[in-house]
């Protein structure tokens, strides 16, 4: 651009303005969990919908899966974010590596156990009345161990192995499985024809909070105008995915992972929704990602009754509200 020097003010604004829109986006790197689905979609919609790039981000969405290992790609500093939990920060925490939660897109963790209906199964109480309790591994050492010390009748008798399948489940109407409300009573009502009985484990006690998003700590303090930034875009994501058109943030998530379909898309939307998982509590009033210190430290005080975190640990150490529950994208929710 050459410029005139009777209109010098207006060419040097026009000389920025030229120079700050030729600026590269930044680059960065969000890791998921699993294989793309729509308890993802809020990212997918960020990417799909230009709200990312609308915040001066280039983002690409590192799919997780059964042999990926996005949370040590976090650690080793290979991605930028990753889609993690209160219960692997606390653990993170404990074991000295300085990873932090800046947001926290599901105020419920869809967490569940699953029982067949019409069995005496009817209260998560009831649910001590089974002969066989099918749990991940990381499942029987966290929360059966809490439901051990709240609840009667829970003993490791019941415990089998869950190996990622239904049938024995199906198969066995006195058992009871764990899962994800937003798939397995899906699969087992398209596979077995019934509804099961589903109990939501943040509604009976056991609430951390996940699909959080987590960072090292080194990223917050040097550059948190680039973690501001990709909370904000994530949160905004969200709103759009859940009350907008998710169309093309869906085709994204079938082009990651070609055996999700349509219909099961819509049933994890559906009870995203009924169940509260993104918007209930705090994020009601103050926002999708929204945390808070009280509902941390509970979730840390009901690990450290069971066993699974000293006492001592410094909890405040695995999160950082000061990015979240500032009200940001609500007036997108239609």
């Amino acid at each position: 651009m050459r410029c005139n020097t009777s209109f010098i003010t207006l060419c040097t604004v026009g000389l920025i303005a030229s120079a700050s829109g030729a600026l590269a986006a930044d680059k960065v790197s969000f890791g998921t969990n699993w294989l793309a689905e729509a308890e993802h979609g809020g990212f997918y919609q960020a990417v799909a919908d230009g709200t990312y790039a609308k915040h001066g981000l280039d983002v690409t969405i590192v799919q997780g899966g059964p042999n990926a290992a996005n949370s040590a790609l976090l650690v080793a500093g290979k991605i930028d974010f990753y889609m993690g939990s209160s219960m692997g920060e606390l653990s993170a925490v404990e074991q000295g590596i300085p990873i932090v939660d800046v947001a926290s897109m599901f105020q419920k963790d869809p967490q569940i156990l699953m029982a067949h209906p019409g069995v005496g199964m009817d209260t998560f109480a009831d649910l001590a009345k089974a002969d066989t309790i099918f749990l991940g591994k990381e499942g029987y050492t966290t929360f059966f161990e809490w439901m051990k010390a709240n609840f009667t009748g829970f003993k490791d008798e019941q415990y089998k192995p869950y190996t990622f399948s239904s049938a024995p489940f199906i198969a066995d109407p006195k058992s009871v499985q764990q899962g994800y409300l937003t798939s397995e009573p899906y699969a087992v009502e398209s596979q077995a024809g019934f509804k099961p009985q589903v109990y939501l484990l943040a509604d009976q006690g056991f609430a951390p909070y996940s699909t959080t998003i987590a960072t090292q700590s080194k990223l917050v303090e040097t550059n948190p105008d680039l973690v501001q930034r990709f909370v904000d875009a994530s949160i905004e994501g969200w709103y759009s995915y859940l009350y907008g058109d998710n169309s093309a943030a869906n085709a994204l998530i079938k082009k990651d992972n070609p055996e999700m379909t349509d219909g099961q898309i819509a049933y994890s939307i559906a009870k995203m929704k009924e169940y509260g998982i993104v918007e209930s509590g705090e994020a009601l009033d103050k926002g999708i990602g929204c945390m808070t210190d009280a509902k941390y430290k509970t979730f840390f005080d009901t690990l450290v009754s069971i066993k699974v975190f000293k006492s001592d640990t410094d909890y405040a150490k695995a999160f950082t509200t000061k990015f979240v529950c500032k009200g940001v994208g609500m007036s997108l929710k239609k």
